[in-house]
């Protein structure tokens, strides 16, 4: 089992700048509703539980239920997951974070969240849906969690209330609010913003579409635009990759179209790959042009490699020369190598020469070693 862990609190795009792309491997499927849902009961350990049916609108609950007195306790829910192979477990709430899920300790400092691709079979019901668990204390929702639905919560025996009969839309429509919050650039409400956005991607619902489309329009932060494509890419299929398109060719930010060519290479629909082939090609920015190729060299394949040697050949910008020379250094060695002692030997840029012979120094590959041995005996 592959897992990958998102510090939710520090923001995704910048944990994404640091290399942790397993994540990846946790999404595997469009986002279309799921099936069928499990049965609506808590998944609680060690709490003061109480269980209601949800008579009113969820807005008016929470409202209620955060303006209660200043006692922590938390309160949750269960609605649809999103389609995929993923498990959605607390960060190291099962000891070595690789296994199936344990018991998540909602009390714990840890506010990340671990997506496990599953390896072995699941309960199929409970995969089905995630549970969204708000936390208050002192009149106000402090924070946000998600999980599977499988997995065991504890609650450190606060009380706990939890809802059922909770529609889908209704979910969306509230955690947008923290995403949407006037401070959710700030502190605390930062964090919630972070957790509210994690948790829309995950609801099988339409709605989480729409929102996730409207945190992604010129008008928002670019922090925000660059989190939701990266949702965009990882949990929405379809729907996810037609607005990452736009967002592709329309963000007047070319730092977001930058984390663009990261979204769509998580993405599991094939076509995103055409996507980044033409921004590795036609972006304005050599940046973005660079990121592409970057991201293509992690996908390879046939397509990747033509379009990172014909950037190599005719990018007019030599540092966009100098990163898709990187890419194939990306690139499984079978395909890499022979393509970097080519441009090693015959391009005509010396600039260009110098980096393949870099990452050929690099690859500790014999046919690299061979060619320089060529080169010195000449």
């Amino acid at each position: 089992m592959r897992t990958a862990s998102i510090a939710l609190g520090t923001g995704v795009a910048a944990i994404l700048a640091c290399g942790f792309v397993t994540i990846a491997a946790c999404a595997n499927a469009d986002a279309t509703p799921a099936q069928s849902q499990a049965s609506d009961t808590a998944n609680v350990q060690n709490a003061r539980l109480e269980t209601r049916a949800l008579t009113g609108t969820l807005a008016a609950e929470l409202k209620m239920f955060e303006g209660q007195s200043g006692e922590p306790r938390w309160i949750g829910y269960k609605v649809p997951q999103v389609a995929g192979d993923r498990e959605v477990c607390c960060a190291g709430s099962n000891g070595n974070g690789n296994q199936e899920c344990g018991p998540c300790r909602l009390e714990s400092s840890d506010r990340s969240i671990n997506m496990n691709s599953r390896s072995a079979p699941m309960n199929l019901e409970a995969v089905d849906a995630i549970a969204i668990l708000f936390r208050a204390e002192n009149k106000k929702i402090m924070k946000i969690r998600v999980v599977s639905a499988q997995c065991t919560v504890d609650a450190a025996g606060l009380p706990f209330v939890w809802l059922t009969g909770v529609k889908p839309a209704e979910s969306v429509v509230f955690l947008a609010n923290y995403v949407h919050g006037k401070n959710s650039s700030e502190g605390d409400d930062r964090k919630l913003g972070h957790e509210s956005l994690a948790a829309i991607a995950l609801h099988a619902d339409e709605s989480a579409d729409r929102a996730l489309e409207s945190f992604v329009q010129p008008s928002e932060r670019e922090e925000l635009r660059k989190q939701a494509s990266f949702w965009l890419g990882e949990a929405r299929g379809k729907a996810g990759l037609a607005t990452l398109r736009q967002m592709a060719k329309n963000d007047p930010s070319s730092e977001v179209r930058a984390q663009v060519t990261f979204a769509l290479s998580v993405s599991r629909d094939p076509s995103a790959v055409d996507e980044m082939i033409r921004m590795a090609k036609e972006d304005e920015n050599s940046h973005v042009r660079g990121q592409a190729l970057f991201w293509l060299a992690q996908k390879a394949g046939k397509k990747a490699a033509a379009t990172i040697t014909g950037a190599i050949e005719n990018d007019p910008d030599t540092d966009v020369k100098k990163k898709a020379v990187f890419a194939l250094s990306q690139m499984p060695k079978d395909e890499g190598v022979p393509k970097l002692i080519e441009v090693a030997q015959t391009n005509h840029n010396p600039a260009v020469r110098k980096q393949a012979m870099f990452w050929l120094g690099q690859s500790n590959d014999p046919r690299a070693l061979a060619f320089f041995e060529k080169v010195l005996s000449q």
